[in-house]
């Protein structure tokens, strides 16, 4: 798994975002929004950062939830990148490690 230390050519709030994804407190949210951070920190625009951020600050039971698909998020909390998560989430073997597939 990357951490932050691995990944110096990262600006600063990459990073930290990449971290606070990989260490939610739950190991379904690691897996879900954790591995879609991992994999696409280094191409998201300023303004999917924000989003990112905004995502970061909810529940992981609900997040977990909403990114497998057993409940419907709200549309208040949905977005561009939010929804790119969920596709992602929803995909055969998502969360899983590259070598584990």
């Amino acid at each position: 798994m990357t951490s932050p230390d691995e990944t110096p050519e990262l600006p600063h709030r990459q990073r930290r975002l990449l971290f606070r994804a990989l260490h939610r407190g739950t190991k379904e949210c690691d897996l879900m929004l954790g591995g879609f951070v991992r994999r696409h920190i280094a191409a998201l625009t300023p303004a999917e950062l924000d989003e990112l951020e905004a995502i970061m600050e909810l529940p992981d039971v609900d997040l977990a939830d909403w990114f497998s698909g057993r409940r419907p998020a709200p549309p208040e909390v949905r977005g561009p990148l939010f929804d790119r998560i969920a596709a992602e989430s929803a995909a055969p073997g998502a969360g899983m490690p590259d070598h584990l597939k």
